[in-house]
């Protein structure tokens, strides 16, 4: 799995979870939830939802798909549509 990260820019896997995360950290807390914004209309597009995690100007973004109990291809799929953002 971790090689499959390789192409993802910041996103690490973590083979225990098993999932793949990254951490943002934006100038404010209203740029961090814009950001969240974004992230929620391209989840609800691709039909495929983060965990996130959004403290003050730290969000932190984790991918799993948990009907396959792991990472899969829509998850690393959603990374790349949040990359180009």
């Amino acid at each position: 799995m971790q090689g499959a990260c390789e192409g993802l820019r910041g996103w690490e896997a973590d083979v225990e979870a098993p999932s793949i995360s990254r951490d943002y950290q934006f100038p404010t807390f209203p740029a961090a939830v814009r950001f969240v914004d974004f992230v929620a209309e391209l989840a609800e597009a691709a039909d495929h939802h983060p965990d996130i995690d959004i403290r003050y100007n730290r969000v932190r973004l984790t991918l799993s798909t948990h009907s396959a109990g792991g990472v899969t291809e829509k998850d690393f799929a959603l990374a790349r549509a949040i990359d180009h953002c």
